[in-house]
């Protein structure tokens, strides 16, 4: 049962999905059905385009590692030909969220694609281009522009879908917040956007190195970090899209999008010779298929099973939020372990002789560990879950900033690093082996990242499970802690107060010290200040959120965010230390009052709720 067959009594006074009116409605003319029939043929004409450019050269006199043309042109044709048939079988909001979708991932592939403009020779897309020679700057050639003007269609198709999708949730009515297949969905959008993060294949020619999206050229790092952030944000928003039809239109666009970039690189890995499969593609690949799947399940809730009423219904839900509970603690703890590894393991090891530096913001990382693993461990202990549950959602974000800073350490050491000529097969003037190279530490650190990330969004799932149970169940309260009231507006100007301090405990040094450059925001923005600038976007979030939530979920949230500073300000004594000459920088005062101010919002929040009830 889709959302277009409720009952008529589920959503008084307006037109319902399946309805005489509602047909009526939809096959009215207007400018919406013209705006999705030219969002259909802006798309169909910039699949072509992406077909046309699969056919011709990217670079001037360059050729592709292998016969890619066949397998781009379906990858290319394959989406559009879905929007054209849901149109055509009227399921106009399966066609919306299918071209919405394939506009969410259109910036990122755009930026790929770009990377042969601005370099060609350092674009790892083997389907498109392989050098057989050293090369600088080698000019674009024909099959660049209609790319870039496919994925420039893809993004104005988007702009004319958008209002049919936001109809189609208007017919839909309120969200049924217990369609539970689609909380898979931003799950399979994380594990694909860390997909999208690492090495697209191994490599072993010596004129195209695999390199992660960090590592690579700066356009091509900022398309993937584009589709590693769009792809788990548009799987959420089909999640909370009340219409089914378009929820699963997102999910089978973004997967169809992924596949067309985690694809190429698994069969160029197979067939290319030097080249080999790398786990990030197929994770990508993987989870596209998985996103186009999920759009073939069942979303409504009116199931047999779920259809049952009374106190057998409040024991179906529970199992649920138990297993939620158990899988956010669970990862939590994992998250916590692996970065306990890497800041204990080597981050280095040396190709020779020369000795090992290690990194100081390995302590950093084991406090990062402490903070994220105590919290998960009352997740497991019933009347403080929900509260275990929300600071976990916060503190996930230590690990973040301090994983951030150790992979920058190994990357600036290892990035100029001398390479064995045995690994590509040519005789090249170097050395056997010098110089250094990634150690365990750095395997474990970004293992800690991928889990961390994957427990903070188990963490948001299992808020929303616990806010069905307790909006379900009047006894529900008792184990989530939560009421029904929010924290209201009392705390806006703590909360802006805080907020302000934050921005600025991170754009400021915590320590100072001779011949030691801080990783800032506004300036000397290098690997570390991605970690910086996740941090700070968790904690303004949660800052955000806090108006809008109960006075139990925001308190968990600012006394996470509370820590999360506290972890800031802690880089004082944990990395500080390790350097001679050390001394408080203005971030650490800083960092220490948003903390305080904080922590004081917290408790305002939960006072402000007693004094209303």
């Amino acid at each position: 049962m889709t959302s277009r067959s409720r009952h008529p009594g589920d959503s008084a006074g307006q037109a319902v999905p399946g309805t005489a009116s509602a047909e009526l409605l939809r096959s009215e003319p207007g400018p919406r059905p013209r705006a999705l029939l030219l969002s259909a043929g802006l798309v169909s004409a910039g699949a072509v385009a992406l077909a046309a450019g699969a056919l011709l050269p990217v670079i001037q006199g360059g050729s592709p590692g292998f016969i890619a043309a066949p397998l781009l042109v379906v990858l290319a044709l394959a989406p559009a030909a879905a929007v054209l048939y849901a149109l055509a079988t009227g399921r106009s909001g399966l066609a919306a969220g299918l071209v919405l979708g394939l506009t969410a991932l259109a910036p990122g592939r755009l930026l790929l694609d770009l990377q042969l403009l601005a370099d060609g020779s350092l674009a790892a897309r083997p389907e498109l281009f392989l050098a057989d020679r050293l090369l600088a700057l080698p000019p674009a050639g024909p099959g660049l522009w209609p790319l870039v003007a496919g994925h420039l269609l893809t993004l104005a198709a988007g702009a004319f879908a958008a209002g049919a999708a936001r109809d189609e949730a208007e017919l839909a009515g309120e969200l049924d917040g217990r369609r539970r297949w689609r909380l898979l969905g931003p799950v399979l959008g994380v594990a694909g956007g860390v997909g999208l993060l690492l090495a697209p294949f191994g490599s072993g020619n010596a004129y195209l190195l695999a390199k992660n999206a960090f590592e690579g050229p700066t356009v091509a790092m900022a398309g993937y970090l584009l589709l590693a952030a769009l792809l788990p944000l548009t799987a959420l928003v089909a999640v909370s899209s009340p219409s089914a039809e378009v929820g699963k239109g997102g999910f089978a666009g973004a997967g169809l999008a992924a596949l067309a970039v985690g694809v190429p690189p698994v069969i160029a890995g197979l067939v290319v010779d030097r080249l080999s499969v790398a786990p990030g593609s197929v994770v990508v690949t993987v989870a596209g298929l998985a996103l186009v799947g999920l759009a073939f399940t069942r979303f409504d809730v009116t199931e047999t099973r779920e259809a049952v009423t009374g106190d057998m219904a409040g024991e179906a839900k529970l199992p649920g939020l138990f297993w939620w509970r158990l899988a956010t603690g669970g990862l939590a703890l994992l998250a916590a372990a692996a970065a306990a590894a890497g800041a204990l393991a080597p981050v280095l090891k040396a190709n020779g002789p020369t000795p090992v530096p290690e990194t100081p913001a390995r302590w950093l990382l084991l406090g990062a560990a402490v903070v994220l693993a105590v919290p998960a461990l009352f997740v497991f202990v019933p009347r403080l879950s929900a509260f275990a549950r929300g600071v976990v959602a916060a503190t996930w974000a230590g690990v973040v900033l301090a994983g951030a800073a150790v992979l920058s350490a190994a990357l600036s050491v290892t990035e100029d690093k001398a390479v064995d000529p045995a690994l590509f097969g040519v005789d090249l003037p170097l050395p056997d082996k010098v110089g250094f190279s990634a150690g365990p530490g750095v395997t474990w650190t970004f293992v800690a990242l991928v889990l961390a990330a994957v427990a903070a969004l188990a963490a948001v799932i299992t808020g929303v499970v616990e806010r069905d149970v307790s909006d379900d169940d009047d006894n529900a309260e008792l184990d989530t802690g939560l009421d029904g009231t929010r924290a209201g507006g009392n705390v806006l100007t703590p909360l802006v107060a805080a907020a302000i301090l934050a921005i600025a405990a991170f754009g400021s040094p915590v320590f100072t010290a001779p011949g030691y450059t801080a990783p800032g925001l506004w300036s000397d923005f290098g690997a570390a200040s991605w970690g910086l600038l996740g941090a700070l976007a968790v904690v303004l979030g949660l800052y955000a959120l806090v108006p809008r939530s109960r006075p139990a979920a925001a308190a968990s949230a600012l006394a996470g965010a509370a820590l999360v500073l506290g972890l800031r300000a802690a880089e004082l004594p944990l990395v500080g230390s390790e350097y001679d000459g050390s001394s408080a920088g203005i971030g650490f005062w800083l960092a220490l009052g948003a903390a305080a101010v904080t922590l004081v919002t917290a408790g305002m929040a939960v006072a402000g709720a007693r004094r209303a009830g």
